[in-house]
């Protein structure tokens, strides 16, 4: 806890600036306060818990699971073979320039307003972070370290195992907790342009109602969510790869 006191202290003056200033305008379907933001959360929670935030974490979990076998796939693809690489590298890049709100609408038009419209949104937002960061993991192996494992008659599959795996896991864990906020967002964003649950969705509903406390709601709520999976994937990395403090 004493490791996060400044950014404690930080945050609390920052919300009681914006507490104070939302007061002062007084308009609050423009610049809602956190103690009415807090207010309606409260207020709306049974359709935010029970009918909303479902909607946008299974999105979010379907869509963060596919990027996560798909990145890994593509990133061992292309450490295995250089003519695989020249041929998706390029393409993987390439995915990234398009905007996913201009794609979001198409995806609506082919798969209406189903879960997987959605989730092929998320996951064409997040599944790059883990194949640039894994296939760089899987590069940075010492040539050294391979050639005294060959030495020692280790073949390609020992080496991939023992040594590449290891040395692309600590890569893996930080693009996983790029990919978790990427997916959250993906999955509102998705929900805001087009749904019919979901917390990006109440959010837009809310906006019609010129309602600015119940537009933030769901923004507070998908702030807690990410840094709680954030929160889970630490825990995980430094359970599984203890050895990187030492």
């Amino acid at each position: 806890m004493k490791k996060y006191k400044s950014s404690i202290i930080v945050g609390i003056i920052f919300f009681i600036i914006w507490e104070g200033i939302a007061r002062y305008i007084d308009a609050m379907y423009i610049l809602p306060s956190p103690s009415k933001i807090l207010e309606k959360i409260w207020i709306l929670r049974e359709d935010l818990f029970l009918i909303h935030l479902p909607a946008t974490l299974l999105v979010t979990f379907i869509g963060l699971i596919l990027s996560i076998v798909l990145g890994v796939a593509l990133a061992v693809a292309m450490n295995l073979s250089e003519s695989i690489e020249k041929a998706i590298y390029p393409i993987v890049v390439v995915t990234q320039t398009i905007p996913i709100t201009a794609l979001a609408p198409i995806f609506v038009l082919w798969f209406g307003y189903s879960i997987w419209s959605k989730v092929l949104a998320t996951v064409l937002m997040t599944f790059f972070p883990i194949t640039i960061n894994v296939y760089d993991g899987l590069r940075s192996t010492k040539r050294e370290m391979e050639e005294l494992l060959i030495t020692y008659g280790a073949s390609k599959k020992d080496i991939f195992i023992k040594l590449k795996l290891p040395s692309a896991m600590p890569y893996f864990f930080s693009a996983l907790k790029i990919t978790v906020s990427l997916s959250v967002i993906g999955a509102a964003i998705s929900e805001w342009l087009g749904a019919q649950s979901g917390l990006g969705y109440f959010s837009k509903r809310m906006m019609t109602q010129l309602d600015g406390a119940a537009v933030f709601a769901p923004i507070v709520i998908l702030s807690f969510v990410t840094i709680i999976l954030v929160v889970i994937i630490n825990i995980l990395e430094n359970k599984i790869i203890k050895w990187r403090n030492e």
